[in-house]
C-alpha cells in the first residue's frame, strides 16, 4: 500500500536531468541536448516536452518588471520503459526563435548606435536570462518529474 502511494506521488520515482553542450552559439536556431533519466523502480515514460524560456527583466528596485517568454518547444512522443540501475539518455534538438526587442537590435548593429544602446541596457536594468525546462509524463504518477537547466549564450 506505502509502495503504491510513493509510485502515485513520483517518491522513489523517476528522476532527470538536461545536459547540454559547454558552448552554444549565440547564432543558433537549434538547441541539441539531452535528458537523462534514472529510476529505483520500473517505470514507464510516455512522453517527454522540452521548452527553451527566457526570463527578461527591466527596471531597478521597486521599478522592476520580470517576464518570461517560451522561445521553442518540442513534445517526444515516443514512449519508453525505463529499469532501476540502467540509465537512458534521449537525444533531442529543439529549435527555437529568440525575441529581440528594438533595444537589442540597435546594441546587435555595433557601432556608435549599438555602443549607445548597450550603456541604454546597462542604465536601465534590462537583461535575459535562459533556461530549459524537461517535463515527463509518467505512467502511473499523479506528479510529473521535471528538470532545468540554464542555458549560456556565446
Amino acid at each position: 500500500m506505502f509502495k503504491k502511494i510513493k509510485q502515485f506521488l513520483g517518491i522513489e520515482g523517476v528522476k532527470m536531468q538536461v545536459v547540454l553542450p559547454d558552448e552554444i552559439s549565440s547564432r543558433t536556431e537549434v538547441i541539441t541536448g539531452d535528458v537523462e533519466f534514472s529510476t529505483m523502480n520500473t517505470q514507464r515514460i510516455s512522453s517527454i516536452t522540452v521548452k527553451l524560456i527566457e526570463r527578461y527583466t527591466q527596471g531597478r528596485r521597486g521599478e522592476k518588471r520580470t517576464e518570461e517568454f517560451v522561445l521553442g518547444e518540442i513534445v517526444i512522443d515516443e514512449g519508453f520503459m525505463i529499469y532501476p540501475e540502467e540509465d537512458v539518455a534521449v537525444e533531442f534538438e529543439l529549435p527555437f526563435s529568440k525575441i529581440q526587442s528594438n533595444m537589442d537590435a540597435r546594441a546587435a548593429r555595433g557601432g556608435l548606435v549599438g555602443g549607445l544602446a548597450k550603456i541604454a541596457k546597462a542604465a536601465y536594468g534590462a537583461k535575459s536570462e535562459y533556461r530549459i525546462e524537461a517535463t515527463a509524463k509518467v505512467a502511473g504518477t499523479a506528479l510529473s518529474p521535471f528538470a532545468k537547466t540554464d542555458v549560456e549564450f556565446s
